[in-house]
């Protein structure tokens, strides 16, 4: 494929899941929860040899951009940008889109949340190899697709259709998307589950930019608009103080994914996690022989199923308590049931600002 790839990583959002350890300056992504590296820093990493730094973009809000630009300290300072207003993915993808297009108007183009785990680099690569040739060879536009180990009502499903075959053999599979399903119920999941040509969204996409220019004015003409601004050679912080606050708050998968007529699904060959609970991080602790996880010194007498994050040397003691949840930080401490842990982010809301 001769077109030159871009990536445009999307590291905004808010850190409401991993509470105390998380706060509005520092979201998951910025967090180390399963390696020595912050999830940003390792989805930054899992590009490497496949997207040189000039030509990767990282997108964080101005509550987040000291954070951001302090861990990367070597990454090419002006291919940060923080976004100066919460507009969600839609305009995310815009801003990518038009920063990409003032570069290589005919590029390929990923777009890769920053707050995922996958552990095999190699695996990545090829399936984005494989998204990157399916959207120059068709002019469709590439999501990737998951598939599922559980009937999971947390995230949104793919619907496959037919095969695709490419030019270029390969062995990831490519098919045709039927229709995105938003989050189901538990039944319709395992229904999903059953018939098996389902696929969890990932929120990854690929595509030319070409296709993606093409889409923007079909289905959003004011975020096109905005575009277009973008790449004329003119101050792009002027640009976004002046324009982005007043773009539409909607997702690209409302706004564009779900209306475009070609749309395939590249199915990853690789692990991917999510971890958007502590419950899912603690997977990546080491366990007891009563299923306490903790990622530090622990003592339990009578105690089971509990999940211990530990921001210090300090040893844990349990003594009769079961699946509960403690975090330890440096200026708070969080105690709930596990079995609650999605309220975590109404909790937040009742702290301190400066806790919050």
């Amino acid at each position: 494929m001769a077109n030159s790839i871009y990536a445009l990583i999307l590291a905004g959002g808010s850190g409401e899941r991993f509470w105390p350890l998380s706060r509005r300056n520092r979201p998951k992504q910025l967090l180390r929860l399963v390696s020595e590296r912050t999830l940003l820093e390792e989805t930054v990493a899992r590009v490497d040899g496949l997207v040189p730094p000039e030509r990767i973009l990282i997108l964080t809000n101005v509550e987040q951009e000291k954070a951001v630009r302090g861990l990367l300290k070597r990454f090419p300072k002006e291919n940060i940008v923080a976004e100066p207003a919460k507009r969600d993915t839609a305009a995310a993808v815009a801003l990518g889109a038009g920063w990409v297009a003032a570069r290589d108007h005919a590029a390929t183009m990923l777009a890769l949340p920053a707050d995922h785990v996958i552990a095999d680099r190699v695996a990545f690569q090829e399936t984005m190899k494989t998204a990157a040739a399916a959207a120059h060879e068709t002019g469709a536009l590439v999501t990737i697709g998951i598939k599922p180990t559980w009937a999971c009502p947390g995230f949104g499903y793919i619907e496959q259709g037919d095969p695709v075959r490419l030019r270029e053999n390969s062995r990831i599979a490519v098919h045709r998307v039927v229709r995105f399903r938003e989050k189901p119920n538990v039944d319709l999941a395992e229904s999903f589950l059953r018939k098996g040509n389902f696929r969890w969204n990932a929120g990854m996409f690929v595509w030319s930019v070409p296709t993606v220019l093409s889409e923007f004015n079909r289905h959003a003409p004011e975020l096109a608009d905005f575009i277009s601004q973008v790449r004329a050679p003119k101050d792009l912080g002027k640009i976004l103080g002046e324009r982005f606050a007043k773009l539409p708050r909607i997702s690209f998968d409302y706004a564009i994914m779900e209306k475009a007529d070609r749309v395939l699904v590249v199915e990853a060959s690789f692990d991917w996690d999510d971890v958007g609970s502590w419950q899912a991080v603690a997977r990546y602790f080491k366990k007891d022989e009563h299923g306490n996880a903790a990622n530090s010194a622990l003592t339990a007498l009578d105690a089971s199923d509990n999940i211990i994050f530990n921001d210090s040397e300090t040893t844990v003691a349990l003594l009769g308590v079961h699946n509960l949840i403690v975090v330890r930080t440096g200026d708070a401490i969080l105690i709930c049931h596990r079995h609650q842990a999605e309220r975590i982010k109404n909790l937040v809301g009742k702290l301190p600002p400066e806790l919050q």
